[in-house]
């Protein structure tokens, strides 16, 4: 289908409506040989008494599947009363209970899209979320449809010993010509996106878990043999977090098994299958040869992610992709203060707030903004965004702030009590929260449908004869594509008054922070018997997903960098002063004026290298400086090569003026003891590592030889990485020499380690050095990369385009079209891949001429190819829109 001709139709939350029928149990006979596949499957329905629909027709999804029989009782349906169109099966006449058998024929080693069921290396395996399942068979493939899993798997035991589906494992045996098989009993109704199943030749690892009622369940982990060495992390992150959520929520497990897989090729990081995750290996193992230290609080926090599902996404689902954060958004918050509980929790909030500051909100700035839950969509796997699960998570942290932490946790043993075994809504999650609170959230409920970033604008006024302070605000939103005009929103603004001695006191009770409630339009708030004039330390641990904007002067930013209580507003101080001081760079190198040193930065680094640390991580945070892709986001318009040469010019300057000190730092956090993934450790490599990158900065040939040095004496991949991305972004040829060696020797070390040569192909895609585009094209050819692979497309094309602004923006527009190209080609193998990778493209407009009609043209080349898959076809069309 050409979509010039006939474009997909949208799916709108108005339009739901229960299904026709229902299916309470389903057994699946899946006989895997090579080159083939058949799968049986037998389902228990009847009519839904929850619809008033009459008639006796049936419709099920189906996709690239071949039809072998089909039964209704057990008699043949006569072709005449089917019809398959290679999207949905319609039967007719059905009675109102009744039992369907299909017996159909699918190629899982011919599935490159990586949805159903498809071949992964040594194994084949599942994915199913969100629309994955209807091509393993005919099924009600909608969240809302809940049934008994029963899976019977055979293959044949030299190839696949291992065979695995959700739940409870009932029988195995041997079958003839050297086959065997396995059924796994799934007690808990689930819907099909949870289906699960992996065959292949793997290890495990056995652990165990005594829940807090003293259940005994097997914790087991598979792997390919290989891999053996790389599976304690996940472990003990997951009975970490088992602990933690009967700690936290109450919530204990409620299978005899918790069965963890890791899988090369996968298009996401994880799959909450019930009882079977489904891991890609970057998100599951862990080794310091092969994983950074962010690399082992990912696993860390993956896999508590995905174990929270068990409760918020599996007991308790979601009625339709609509209420995708229902799951999604409120278990990232969970798995969000479970790695703030394991770690540093400023920190934490740090890196949550970064991510969600520079994507998140472009998102929200963009073609494709969306409310946390849409009202409408064409391809759902389109919807997997940092809107759905990030912003999501931010809503649920507002709850929280405005309820308070034991309301909230009675809340939310409301909601699971309530909801348990059911599909459910966001109403019904935040009417748990209304109820136990008696709170009204009727105005809230503009954070779940309506889409922009708001802005909150303040001012503050002290009157020293009174001794009275009082703070303005005024909030708005822009327009976005589902609406110009937005309501206000219920802005909780955590603050505090900070005076030269620290937080002043607000109330007569002498309490020093507050959470306030901003619900109008202007609104203002006043303090009383505030004795100096003091500088207000707004929105406190990022207390809501906004914009705000003070008058601060650099002075009150130093101030508050030195004098500040909350961790949080201490690194946005600093990262406010820098960009104060790049916009002004930005400026000068727009009016093609001089660029000129600046001291106010160096002194206010200088003073926090002479602080005794608290948290060396949080420390090293302090001391980046924003990032290229958040100053494009905070720019009204994007000046690619004026924001990079702004941001260099400052790091050098900070790294000439404060030499002495980073030399200091860098021998004073180096860490002697052997590698180990904990906080005193991390904060210290952190600490080494940016002293080493501005070391780099001054272009000093010793420093190129320390690098190196480095990079030889570390026992981990986070100090090689750090060497080498430091050197590989000097634009020194004996600094590139230098570099060249480096990357030669650690791929000839660890170039069996997929999950290394990532990491390798990465830190080359982003280095600023001319010649990027080269770069990524030679990557391509190397016999390492494979463009099946997500991991490899994201570590190469992904990175390249996404986190290489100067490189893939360049000038003749060769950038962009390489992106189109490999969209192209990627659209008919795995359009979710294809998709996703277009994010760049899509913020056309906040460029100038030429770059911002270079990227109109890729996309009006894309949108006029025939046969574009709904997920390329709805991104491009938005964009251009």
């Amino acid at each position: 289908m050409s979509h010039r001709d006939a474009q997909p139709s949208l799916v709108y939350l108005k339009d739901y409506r229960p299904p026709h029928f229902t299916i309470d149990k389903t057994d699946l006979k899946v006989d895997i040989f090579e080159g083939k596949t058949r799968v049986t499957a037998t389902l228990q329905m009847r009519r839904n008494p929850a619809t008033d629909y009459s008639g006796n027709e049936l419709v099920l999804h189906g996709q690239q599947l071949k039809l072998l029989e089909l039964e209704i009782d057990g008699a043949r349906v006569p072709e005449a009363h089917y019809k398959y169109d290679g999207e949905t099966l319609v039967v007719q006449p059905v009675t109102d209970s009744f039992q369907l058998t299909s017996r159909v024929e699918i190629v899982p080693e011919e599935n490159t899209a990586l949805e159903g069921l498809y071949r992964s290396r040594t194994m084949y395996c599942t994915q199913c979320e969100a629309e994955g399942f209807r091509r393993i068979t005919f099924y009600l493939d909608r969240p809302d449809v809940l049934a008994e899993f029963t899976t019977t798997i055979s293959a044949d035991r030299g190839s696949c010993p291992v065979l695995l589906a959700n739940g409870n494992r009932t029988g195995s045996g041997e079958l003839e010509d050297g086959r065997h098989w396995a059924t796994w009993h799934d007690p808990f109704p689930k819907p099909c996106y949870l289906f699960a199943l992996v065959a292949g030749d793997l290890e495990r690892i056995d652990e165990s878990f005594t829940t807090a009622s003293g259940r005994q369940v097997a914790l087991h982990l598979f792997v390919e043999e290989k891999d053996l060495d790389k599976c304690d992390h996940a472990i003990a992150s997951l009975k970490n977090a088992m602990s933690w959520d009967e700690r936290v929520y109450g919530r204990e497990y409620d299978l005899d098994v918790f069965m963890i897989v890791a899988v090369d090729d996968f298009n996401m990081g994880a799959m909450e299958n019930k009882g079977l995750n489904i891991f890609n290996t970057s998100c599951v193992l862990a080794h310091p040869d092969i994983t950074t230290d962010m690399g082992f609080q990912r696993v860390e926090g993956v896999v508590a992610h995905e174990y929270f599902h068990n409760w918020s996404g599996n007991r308790v689902t979601c009625r339709d992709w609509f209420q995708l954060s229902l799951k999604e958004g409120f278990t990232v918050f969970r798995d969000a203060e479970f790695s703030a509980d394991m770690g540093s929790r400023t920190v934490k909030r740090v890196d949550d707030v970064a991510l969600l500051r520079t994507l998140q909100f472009a998102e929200d700035g963009g073609p494709t903004a969306h409310p946390v839950q849409p009202a409408s969509y064409m391809e759902i796997s389109n919807f997997y965004t940092l809107t759905i699960y990030e912003k999501g998570a931010e809503v649920v942290r507002m709850i929280r702030a405005l309820l308070g932490e034991a309301t909230f946790r009675s809340g939310s043993d409301l909601y699971f009590e309530r909801q348990d075994g059911q599909a459910a809504t966001i109403e019904d999650f935040v009417a748990a929260m209304a109820d136990v609170s008696g709170r009204d959230f009727t105005q809230f409920m503009n954070w779940y449908r309506q889409a922009g970033t708001p802005r909150l604008a303040a001012s503050g006024d002290y009157d020293a004869e009174s001794g009275r302070y009082t703070l303005s605000f005024e909030q708005s939103c822009p327009p976005t594509p589902e609406a110009e005009h937005k309501q206000p929103f219920q802005i909780p603004v955590r603050l505090g008054l900070v005076g030269k001695q620290g937080d002043l006191a607000l109330t007569a009770s002498g309490e020093t922070e507050l959470v306030a409630e901003i619900n109008q339009a202007e609104q203002q708030l006043v303090f009383d018997n505030i004795s100096e004039p003091p500088v207000p330390s707004l929105l406190r641990g990022f207390s809501a997903p906004v914009k705000l904007s003070y008058p601060y002067t650099a002075d009150e930013l130093t101030f508050l960098i030195s004098h500040d209580s909350d961790g949080f507003n201490r690194w946005n101080a600093a990262q406010q002063l820098s960009l104060l001081l790049l916009k002004e760079l930005v400026a000068a190198l727009m009016d093609n004026r001089p660029l000129r040193a600046d001291g106010r930065l160096s002194e206010a680094f200088g003073r926090v290298l002479q602080t005794p640390p608290e948290d060396r991580a949080m420390m090293a945070l302090l001391l980046t400086l924003p990032s290229e892709a958040y100053m494009s986001e905070d720019a009204e318009v994007i000046q690619v090569e004026a924001i990079h040469l702004a941001r260099q010019f400052l790091r050098r300057q900070l790294a000439v003026d404060l030499r002495p000190q980073w030399l200091d730092c860098y021998r004073h956090n180096r860490v002697a003891d052997k590698y180990r993934p904990i906080s005193s450790q991390i904060g210290s490599r952190a600490m080494a590592n940016l002293a080493l990158a501005y070391l780099l900065q001054t272009g000093s040939e010793e420093y190129y030889r320390l690098a190196a040095d480095h990079y030889r004496a570390a026992d981990n991949i986070t100090d090689r990485m750090a060497a080498i991305g430091g050197l590989i972004n000097c634009d020194n040829p004996q600094a590139q020499a230098t570099v060249n060696g480096l990357l030669d020797d650690f791929y000839s070390r660890w170039q069996g380690e997929s999950l290394a040569v990532n990491q390798w192909f990465q830190v080359q895609a982003t280095s600023c050095v001319p010649g990027g585009l080269e770069r990524v094209r030679g990557l391509m050819g190397h016999a390492a990369f494979d463009i099946s692979n997500p991991n490899k497309i994201r570590a190469v094309i992904g990175a390249f385009t996404s986190a290489n602004p100067i490189n893939f923006h360049r000038e003749d527009g060769s950038g962009y079209e390489f992106l189109a190209e490999q969209v192209q080609q990627l659209d008919s193998r795995n359009p979710q891949i294809a998709s996703r990778l277009l994010t760049p493209l899509t913020k056309w407009r906040k460029y100038p001429e030429p770059r911002s009609g270079q990227m109109r043209v890729v996309l009006e080349q894309l949108i006029a190819r025939p046969s574009l898959s709904k997920d390329v076809f709805e991104i491009v069309s938005k964009s251009l829109k």
